[in-house]
């Protein structure tokens, strides 16, 4: 039986990590801030430069009352929107006087298959909230959208106040099926105009 030893080393002492641990970081691509926006359109930055992306969304705030917030992909740069997409929505709620919750459950009323409809980013329950202290934050991670091989799969983790006044958290996953390189997303509210901003973020690993 080999020897095991222990050695009580503090993380600052390491100065170099094995390259079978990531260390990406994240690497600012752009921003959009909507203002009474219809949407908000990102046509450049996508690419295989990287293998990662990320949206961060801040202060997502509705101006119509029970609205969804929703994206679509382009492999055209943004000429047209509507890849079809096949995705799976788990949420979860509280309400903010601790009287009711619901969840971890399947949102079968937010999913998809093989859609080019817009996919939905919130999940059904109430919809945004569009009171003035109201909005949602989250992220988006799309993985490899570059590719000419392979579909395109991400993820999604976002919070929001809905009008039923529930804190609700939603975790999205899936995939839009096009083997073309996705190079473009739109982003937009089910009715109506939106405020806020919106990241676009690489995981840079060079």
């Amino acid at each position: 039986m080999p020897l095991i030893k222990y050695n009580n080393q503090s993380l600052s002492s390491i100065t170099t990590l094995p390259a079978s641990i990531p260390t990406g970081k994240l690497k600012l691509i752009s921003s959009q801030t909507a203002s009474n926006s219809a949407s908000i359109s990102f046509t450049t930055g996508l690419n295989s430069t990287y293998k990662v992306y990320r949206f961060v969304f801040v202060n997502i705030h509705a101006r119509t009352d029970r609205v969804e917030f929703e994206f679509q992909a382009s492999t055209n740069g943004g000429s047209s929107y509507g890849v079809a997409c096949t995705n799976t929505i788990v949420r979860a709620a509280h309400n903010e006087s601790g009287s009711g919750q619901f969840g971890p459950e399947y949102d079968s009323q937010m999913d998809s298959a093989q859609s080019t409809s817009y996919v939905r980013l919130t999940s059904a329950g109430g919809g945004i909230s569009n009171d003035s202290d109201h909005g949602e934050g989250g992220i988006l991670t799309l993985f490899n959208p570059a590719s000419t091989v392979y579909v395109k799969h991400f993820i999604h983790d976002i919070n929001y106040y809905n009008d039923d006044v529930y804190s609700q958290r939603g975790l999205h996953a899936g995939y839009f099926n096009t083997t073309s390189a996705i190079n473009a997303f739109n982003f937009k509210m089910s009715s109506g105009n939106f405020d806020g901003t919106i990241y676009l973020y690489a995981i840079d690993n060079s």
